[in-house]
């Protein structure tokens, strides 16, 4: 079997530069997030289209399954985009950085994990709530990463 080495960038590339928080994004009840960046991750610009309000998130916990998200993906977020019903979005509440599914019922929005065991709560029933930003995909590791992100 041949071996093809494939130059890092082709010329005319047009990757960009996303960074990679330094905290795992909890995925199931909100955790402590800090205030820094752990790397990035280079990608075509197509996959995020707004670099500046760009950011990866390594997802913790098994909350979003049902949403196809599970632990140890990471998740691409958009801050420029807005929810819509279903989307699925970081949100900051109370200080804690948690990843949610956004519904908007009876004029009401809520915040549910994408897990049938676990409860809706009313964004009002919440202290202070605001949506981060929006998920774009996530990426899922089908091997070891060999210290790429976490």
């Amino acid at each position: 079997m041949a071996v093809v080495q494939v130059e890092d960038r082709l010329p005319g590339s047009r990757e960009v530069r996303i960074p990679i928080m330094g905290h795992c994004l909890c995925a199931g009840f909100p955790s402590p997030a800090d205030d820094f960046l752990e790397g990035a991750l280079e990608l075509p610009r197509w996959l995020a289209p707004n670099p500046p309000a760009t950011f990866l998130w390594n997802i913790a916990g098994h909350s979003m399954r049902a949403a196809g998200i599970f632990d140890r993906d990471l998740a691409c977020v958009d801050r420029s985009l807005q929810p819509h019903h279903r989307s699925v979005v970081v949100a900051d509440i109370d200080g804690q950085m948690s990843i949610k599914r956004y519904l908007v019922e009876d004029g009401v929005a809520r915040l549910a994990f994408d897990n049938p065991d676990l409860p809706l709560f009313a964004v009002d029933d919440v202290a202070n709530v605001e949506i981060w930003g929006v998920v774009r995909f996530t990426i899922r590791w089908h091997v070891a990463r060999a210290g790429l992100v976490r």
